[in-house]
Parts: structure tokens; sequence; C-alpha cells
């Protein structure tokens, strides 16, 4: 077979999308759920007790997760945007669409769970900490998107200027994951590094890394199940959609 004839942007268009999408947000839901399960499990029953934090620190195993997930939730609407704007692909305006109300979801969570953790150890629901205050700047961009979205009624004219927002909000994910190296805030550091050895104990860090990739799959999940829907909307009058949702 010559490579030249194989259709490489063949799943660019919303229909071949469509079908491959129903064909994996199914597994990638069954993963989500097991290893949310075990992930859970680890977290609240086998994991020892922190030394210094007691049991409060169990929050870690939702909230790290979380966080990681609505920066690199919009680093990913992002790159969607910058290709529909580069070429003017429809799927990508969808995709952004998609993906926007999940990153939403952790971005709530991380702030949530992050208050609840701050209590006990900080003393207060909130403060005005860098990594707390360029977060929830994150949460405000991700509901601007949605609101702006919504308040357009052409889909190709909320797709691009949606693009646009998530292109210039973008800045401020890596202010949020360097926020705790340019400034002095309450923030504690990251407990995991590529560049040294983690500072938890091995039980607990397999809990964190099960809850993040189950956070992957559910994201992954949803958005493909979403974007069906938003592909059904949009080409609703396409002949295509008849025979599909018949």
């Amino acid at each position: 077979m010559n490579l030249r004839d194989i259709h490489w942007f063949k799943y660019a268009s919303p229909q071949p999308f469509y079908v491959l999408a129903g064909r994996m947000w199914p597994w990638f839901a069954i993963l989500a759920t097991v290893l949310t399960a075990i992930g859970l499990w680890i977290g609240l029953f086998v994991a020892p007790t922190d030394a210094q934090q007691g049991e409060g620190y169990r929050i870690i195993f939702v909230h790290v997760p979380a966080s990681q997930m609505s920066m690199f939730i919009y680093v990913v609407m992002a790159f969607w945007s910058a290709i529909g704007l580069a070429f003017n692909t429809r799927l990508s305006g969808m995709m952004t669409a998609a993906l926007a109300p999940t990153g939403a979801l952790f971005a709530f969570l991380s702030l949530l769970t992050g208050a609840l953790w701050g209590k006990p150890m900080w003393g207060a629901w909130w403060v005005w900490d860098a990594r707390l205050t360029s977060e929830l700047i994150l949460l405000f961009l991700y509901l601007g998107f949605l609101a702006l979205q919504a308040s357009i009624d052409d889909p190709r004219r909320a797709d691009k200027a949606g693009a646009v927002l998530a292109l210039v909000g973008v800045i401020n994910v890596p202010i949020i994951y360097f926020s705790v190296t340019w400034w002095n805030t309450l923030h504690q550091g990251a407990s995991v590094s590529m560049t040294r050895a983690p500072s938890m104990a091995t039980t607990m860090l397999w809990g964190m890394l099960i809850m993040v990739v189950a956070c992957w799959m559910y994201t992954i999940a949803i958005a493909l199940y979403r974007v069906r829907s938003i592909i059904l909307e949009r080409e609703r009058h396409a002949e295509w959609v008849k025979h599909a949702v018949e």
C-alpha cells in the first residue's frame, strides 16, 4: 500500500469522527470507573495516615488530579482552537466546546477540595494566594468561554470567538503551574517531580497516580460522548445524521 493513498485526515470530518467516538468512549468510561474505584480505595483505605497532616491529607487524591486536569484541558482547548483558526476545521470547534464543561468541573473541584484542605491546614477556607487566585481565574476563563459560546447563535462565529478567548487565556496555565516557584506562596510545592524522588510514601504515590489516570480516562470518555451530541446538533440537516439517529 502506498502511504500517499492513505487518507490521514479522514477523522478530521465530523461524520467519521462521530462513528469513531461512538466506538471509543464506552471503553474509556469503563477504564475511568475501574481506575477511580481502585484509586479511591487505595487513597481512602490503604494509604497510611500522614505524620503531619493526619487523615486530612487524603483530599489530595481528588485535589491533585482535578488541578492537573483543569490546566491540561485548557491547554488542549487552546490546541484545538489554534487548529480551528489555522485550518478552519469544524471538528476543532466542536472538540473545544466538548472539553470546556469538563475543564470547568475540574477547576471547580480543584478550588473546592483546596478549600476543604486549607481550612484545617491553614485555618482559612480561602486566601489570596498566587496559585489559588490564578486557579480561580482559570475557572472564570472556562465559565467565560461557555457563556460566550452560548451567547452567539451562529456556531462557526461562536467557535472563532471562543478560540480567541482560549488562546489568550492559555497564558494563565504556566502562571498557575509556576506560581509556587515565582512567588512566596502558602501553597506547597509539587510532591512529584521528574527531577527528584517523590516526597510521599509509595502507596500514596500509586493511589494518586491511579486517580490522575482515572481523570484522564473520564475526560476522554465524556469529551467523546459530548462531541457526538454536538455533531448531531450542528449537522442535524445532513443526510447521514438522519440515518445515524434512526
